[in-house]
């Protein structure tokens, strides 16, 4: 393998990246830098997060700059703010030694004048989100038609985030003649129209295989009902006590429901959604970065572009409804060559996405079950005694405690010292834990079999509210649990239709539901709400249609 030094890039960029603790490029960084340094030709390189793509195309890139020349000579889109600043960052370590080297980083959720003003100061390389950068554009306070080279960081990201538009209009900004530079973890089609469209006889590399999860992730699945899945994820929380996670829910209500529940339960827990202001995001981003959580809840759009060291695991408290977001979510954890675990809480109807994500992306998943009492306590006890081996002992500070302390212990032996200090810590696991039963569905007596004699779990109710009223899935789950006061995961599946919609709702709550609705009223008009016939006639037409795995449309927005 070869060294940094190697690729004949400037001293001042090796003296930078050295002090950074860059010993040996990683494999992209490896096999692009050569190409990217000519500056001659348009790139794309598939690699997995957490891998160096910034390095492998930020040296090049600074490299092949005429630091006399104060105009704007490259362009680094990101999808994100958190991942913009983290590239701008990143990029103004790499040139510690290059004062002279201006670079702007512009987003939303920050003063649009202060970059206004940066920008105008001179600067050589813009790192941007599609969405402020386009603002700046219409503003005409930015010039991007000098550009030489424009760079696509996670492109596949930014498309699935829906920037396809900002992305054609950007471009169309930019000179004919530039380069560019595309960098991805998959090759979704949509990819596939950037590259026919804007780039010429592209030189691929793609390090892994194309549409792949990280060689170094463990993939692990628990089935469970779906009345026990926050218990299975506490379970699964409680067995791993150094756990460093980010749990993946579908929904901003559902996101901030878990949170709020983990919370209440004692955990070290935030969310992470949509619906937060950007103060509210840095201080939730800021506290995970800093380990004060050790679990940020997150929504797929929300969780774009974040990039913290040492995530041990991934949970998907649902599955995503697309191939690629499970790729995605699984890329936050294992990076820089660490190794890491993706967990999913899974009931029966999702062991064929299972199946189907093992045969798109390459991978084998380990069927687990979640552990009982007895091994969650077992976990915590030898946790609590590796804590107390590790603690640093503050002589300083304890030694005129001590004698009082060893007056008042000295009619204690040694064992029932330790056994009360560790009872102390521990008791609290053993009183959740006593009665603690199996989560695990016995496959063996099908009573996860959903028949006509096995009985249903949820039923499907009508309602006289649809797209017509200004609702879509997300308006609606808000709706709907602000007039029954229930939480989101009581709606299992919402349909809208133009003027009505479909909703399926657990059977434990279904006539808590229907009774919710009795006298309510919407924009001065009636609600109504019926038994759906789809719920006694299963080939009725009332039934909202069951959508394949891997479509791009989500069931509920986030």
């Amino acid at each position: 393998m070869k060294k940094f030094k190697e690729f004949a890039i400037r001293e001042e960029l090796i003296k930078a990246i050295t002090e950074l603790g860059f010993e040996k490029p990683t494999p992209i960084q490896e096999q692009s830098i050569p190409i990217l340094k000519k500056g001659n030709m348009d790139f794309i390189g598939l690699a997995q997060t957490g891998t160096g793509k910034t390095a492998a195309f930020g040296l090049p890139l600074i490299e092949l700059l005429d630091i006399d020349q104060k105009i704007i000579q490259a362009l680094i889109l990101a999808p994100t703010r958190e991942l913009c600043v983290q590239i701008s960052n990143d990029l103004n370590n790499y040139c510690k030694y290059l004062p002279e080297v201006k670079i702007a980083a512009v987003y939303g959720g920050a003063s649009i004048e202060t970059q206004i003003s940066q920008i105008k100061k001179g600067i050589h390389i813009v790192v941007a989100t599609p969405g402020r950068l386009m603002d700046l554009i219409r503003r005409k306070k930015i010039n991007i038609s000098t550009i030489k080279y424009a760079v696509l960081d996670e492109a596949d990201e930014m498309l699935n985030m829906g920037f396809q538009e900002d992305i054609d209009s950007i471009l169309e900004n930019t000179p004919a003649h530039k380069r560019i530079w595309l960098f991805a973890a998959t090759m979704p089609d949509e990819i596939h129209a950037i590259t026919g469209k804007y780039m010429h006889n592209p030189y691929e590399l793609t390090v892994g295989e194309k549409n792949t999860a990280a060689e170094n992730i463990e993939h692990i699945y628990y089935v469970v009902h779906e009345r026990d899945r926050y218990t299975a994820l506490k379970r699964i929380v409680d067995v791993n006590p150094d756990i460093f996670a980010i749990i993946f829910c579908r929904t901003k209500a559902e996101t901030q429901e878990i949170a709020e529940k983990l919370i209440k339960d004692g955990y070290n827990a935030d969310s992470l959604h949509g619906d937060l202001s950007q103060a509210q995001r840095d201080k939730v981003m800021m506290h995970y970065r800093d380990r004060a959580l050790q679990l940020l809840v997150a929504t797929d759009v929300a969780a774009r572009g974040i990039d913290v060291n040492d995530v041990s695991h991934v949970i998907n408290y649902q599955l995503p409804d697309e191939v690629e977001l499970y790729t995605h979510r699984s890329g936050r954890t294992a990076r820089a060559g660490k190794s890491g675990i993706t967990i999913s809480i899974i009931n029966t109807k999702d062991i064929g996405k299972i199946k189907q994500i093992e045969r798109l992306v390459n991978i084998k998943f380990i069927y687990a079950k979640v552990p009982g009492g007895v091994e969650v306590c077992e976990q915590q006890l030898m946790a609590l005694i590796k804590k107390i081996l590790k603690v640093e002992i503050n002589q300083q500070g304890i030694s005129k405690y001590l004698p009082a302390i060893f007056e008042e212990l000295k009619d204690i032996d040694k064992n029932e010292l330790i056994t009360r200090m560790v009872s102390l810590e521990f008791n609290r696991f053993l009183d959740y834990y006593r009665d603690a039963g199996d989560l695990n569905i016995d496959f063996s007596k099908k009573d996860h079999i959903r028949g006509k004699n096995s009985g249903k779990t949820e039923n499907s109710m009508f309602i006289n509210l649809g797209v017509m009223d200004g609702f879509d899935n997300g308006k609606m789950l808000k709706y709907l649990m602000k007039t029954t006061s229930l939480p989101a995961d009581t709606f299992t599946r919402i349909n809208i239709k133009s003027v009505y919609s479909f909703i399926d709702i657990k059977e434990a709550h279904f006539q808590d539901v229907i009774e919710s609705f009795k006298s309510e009223v919407y924009k001065g008009r009636k609600v109504r709400v019926d038994i759906s016939e789809g719920s006694k006639n299963k080939k009725s037409s009332s039934k909202p249609e069951r959508r394949k795995f891997g479509k791009k449309k989500r069931s509920l927005k986030t």
